[in-house]
């Protein structure tokens, strides 16, 4: 499958675009997309790839990887998958960007009815001729999951692991522990040439983070 990446809204979000080369299906995995602007990218491109987007995916439910959740629904037709551990989280998008000290009129919540199709471990995404399959990686947010192409051998992460760091966990529902049993027992435990794309930043690979992540 190929994959494509915008960085999104004011936290550098990575929002990711993956598709069937023979099919044309895709899927958008943590949409970001905050403003016209950012989404009429994304809309351009999907439009000049002739994509038909047929999921709409979450590592996690914190709002700056779901500010173009909204939007992404009314465009395409598609309703948020992610853990229903994280559903109050998208519940409650108003308290989080209070939180950030952002004002709820900066969320884009129109037409948006909160509703989560469930993912659970092992749970397979199919996307034309590919798949993805769903991996559980609580710690960063109670519902954490991560996204495994194991044809190509990719991973998206959300916010778990990135390039010589791991995910905060000083937000309600972290847990630093479990973050670390995460990595180590579901993400370590790949093939070292597995790519792993992470929710911020650049991407990297599992066998780096093996013998150079100091975190772990």
């Amino acid at each position: 499958m190929k994959i494509k990446q915008f960085i999104t809204n004011p936290f550098q979000e990575n929002t990711y675009i993956v598709w069937c080369e023979q099919t044309h299906e895709a899927a958008i995995i943590d949409c970001g997309a905050l403003g016209k602007a950012e989404q009429g990218k994304i809309a351009d491109f999907i439009a000049s790839e002739g994509l038909s987007i047929t999921h709409l995916l979450n590592t996690h439910l914190h709002l700056d990887h779901c500010f173009g959740n909204a939007w992404a629904s009314r465009t395409y037709g598609v309703t948020t998958e992610a853990s229903p551990l994280d559903e109050n989280l998208f519940r409650n998008l108003k308290t989080q960007a209070a939180e950030f000290g952002l004002p709820a009129d900066f969320l884009d919540l129109d037409g948006t009815d909160f509703k989560v199709n469930p993912l659970r471990e092992g749970d397979v995404i199919t996307i034309g001729n590919g798949s993805l399959r769903v991996i559980e990686t609580p710690g960063h947010t109670e519902g954490g999951i991560s996204f495994l192409n194991d044809t190509d051998w990719n991973i998206f992460v959300g916010d778990t692991l990135f390039a010589g760091s791991v995910g905060r966990t000083d937000l309600p529902g972290g847990s630093h522990s479990q973050l670390i049993q995460s990595i180590q027992q579901k993400l370590m435990s790949l093939p070292e040439f597995t790519i792993v794309y992470c929710g911020h930043g650049a991407s990297t690979s599992i066998g780096v983070e093996k013998n150079e992540n100091p975190f772990l």
